[in-house]
């Protein structure tokens, strides 16, 4: 698990993001977005201290089933999951600390030294 350098062409079904388990956090972007490449330290900052959290980097436009199916209009977008369901998102995020307030919604403690 962990952080994902890379937006994936290929995503999963919503069905299998459904059903999930555990703590998951769907980005939606791509790779030639400037607020998508800005936000990239703040991630990483952020997931450094949950490395189990399961990171999904998923490349995102027009006619992307799994993007609409989220009802994603902005780039970046996290939608921060616990066992398939929403339990917070963030759009074009701009702080390490409220991506690992969203982190903790999902129940991921970091883990311990």
């Amino acid at each position: 698990m962990g952080l994902n350098a890379e937006y994936s062409t290929v995503a999963p079904e919503r069905m299998e993001i459904d059903a999930l388990k555990g703590a998951t956090v769907l980005e939606f972007g791509t790779g030639w977005c400037g607020f998508c490449r800005g936000a990239q330290p703040l991630i990483a900052e952020a997931f450094a201290a949950h490395p189990q959290v399961r990171h999904l980097k998923i490349g995102d436009g027009p006619g992307r089933p799994l993007g609409r199916s989220f009802r994603v209009k902005l780039w970046p977008t996290l939608v921060f999951l616990r066992d398939g369901v929403e339990v917070a998102r963030i759009v074009r995020p701009g702080s390490v600390a409220e991506i690992a307030e969203a982190l903790q919604a999902i129940g991921s403690a970091p883990a311990a030294d």
